[in-house]
């Protein structure tokens, strides 16, 4: 009897806390969703749910789970005035957790947030309108390099401008702080930047719209490069950050951004050549169109030439006009290479395959080497271990999977050179 009434007290209590667990997990919000982000150009889209959109990441602030407990129906509202990016911070929720439960405390949202939004924020609907009214004012920072338009089919032609600013022009210290909160919700590994520094170069896309008769500007989307020394008088522009905000993404912005930035350190007879910190794989993808599109019209990379194989006048004169290394004046030859090349003949496609996998059986030729001078060190079981990578058939394999992405990709950005032409 004893036994029975300790294991009915067990299972009492393992019941009472599978409850509890269960009404506890109705406490936990996806930050992703929770997380309310707008860019307001008038007053009627602070209610307008369709302007809306939500970050891809919330793990630097929420956790690895991008996960808050302790709400029902948690919103994190940050709206931004569309130029100056005046912030109106807001968290709302339905019911919390010390509402109904003892000694359950929930996260402190509002702290993690306040951890990254730069002060002079306001938590007042009012005030935030009153702060709208003064985007007015707003002007892009900095020196204008270049004026593009994009045909919208609701609006029509649009203006968007690209401008060159720096830590020294007034107001800008401020606004920066401001933009790169979003660096935190739409890339992975960001991180925010010391400013101060003057080696910093900051671009910047606006849209030029009307509001009752004044022309406003809005913010797109900007890009930050960091000029590194070089021996003895040169400098090395490294593209950092680069972000295109999610109600202006795929119209080309992305494009138009690198493509002016190029165009504008190629004027400078100081840099050496333009590279990127850990550029992504959608970073990557941009470059290759955007280099392309710059290095089709060199004489070296004529359709004439590009059978003859990767040569050292592409390398010269993309790093002479271009300010283009030669990694990547290799893949821009490629993708030219195999526009001009008939993939239906047989004897050329095979050409062609054979030039890329050179260049991609690089990476596997040092690894060879490298584990040929650790069979040396090495002992039975840890070579063992090894001994996979050095598979001839695994090594063909890859090769060719890697061939085919890099292929797939490439006739990507063929097409849509094609398709503005």
């Amino acid at each position: 009897f004893f036994v029975c009434g300790v294991i009915e007290k067990v299972l009492f209590y393992l019941t009472r806390v599978n409850t509890m667990e269960k009404k506890l997990a109705e406490y936990k919000c996806d930050t992703n969703e929770a997380i309310c982000l707008k860019l307001v150009r008038f007053p009627e889209d602070i209610e307008d749910d369709g302007t809306t959109f939500h970050p891809e990441y919330s793990h630097q602030i929420f956790g690895d789970d991008e996960v808050a407990f302790g709400y029902k129906g948690l919103q994190i509202q940050l709206f931004y005035s569309a130029g100056n990016l005046s912030t109106l911070f807001k968290v709302k929720y339905s019911s919390k957790v010390t509402e109904t439960f003892d000694c359950v405390e929930p996260d402190d949202v509002e702290g993690k947030i306040r951890e990254i939004v730069p002060a002079g924020f306001t938590c007042n609907t009012d005030d935030f309108i009153s702060l709208l009214e003064k985007d007015a004012n707003f002007k892009p920072f900095g020196t204008l390099l270049h004026t593009y338009t994009v045909h919208n089919e609701e609006a029509g032609e649009l203006t968007y401008q690209i401008h060159k600013a720096d830590i020294t022009c007034p107001g800008f210290q401020e606004y920066h702080e401001r933009l790169q909160t979003f660096l935190m919700w739409f890339i992975e590994t960001a991180s925010f930047i010391d400013a101060d520094d003057d080696r910093w170069d900051f671009f910047l896309v606006f849209e030029k719209y009307n509001k009752d008769g004044e022309t406003l500007y809005a913010t797109v989307g900007y890009m930050t490069v960091y000029n590194y020394y070089v021996y003895p008088d040169k400098t090395r522009p490294r593209v950092s950050q680069m972000l295109i905000l999610p109600p202006f993404q795929g119209e080309g912005h992305g494009a138009q951004l690198l493509e002016a930035v190029h165009r504008f350190y190629c004027s400078l007879p100081k840099v050496q050549d333009i590279t990127a910190e850990d550029p992504s794989e959608n970073y990557v993808k941009l470059r290759d169109y955007v280099l392309v599109k710059l290095c089709q019209g060199l004489p070296s990379f004529a359709a004439d030439k590009l059978h003859l194989g990767f040569s050292a006048d592409m390398i010269k004169e993309a790093q002479d006009k271009l300010k283009i290394n030669k990694k990547h004046a290799r893949r821009v030859y490629e993708i030219l290479r195999l526009r001009a090349t008939d993939m239906s003949d047989e004897e050329k496609a095979r050409e062609y395959r054979l030039e890329v996998k050179k260049r991609l059986f690089g990476p596997y030729r040092k690894n060879q080497r490298e584990l040929a001078k650790m069979r040396k060190c090495l002992r039975p079981e840890e070579l063992v271990s090894h001994m996979g990578q050095m598979d001839t058939q695994t090594q063909h394999e890859e090769l060719e999977k890697s061939y085919q992405v890099v292929v797939e990709d490439y006739r990507r950005i063929i097409e849509r050179l094609a398709s503005q032409a």
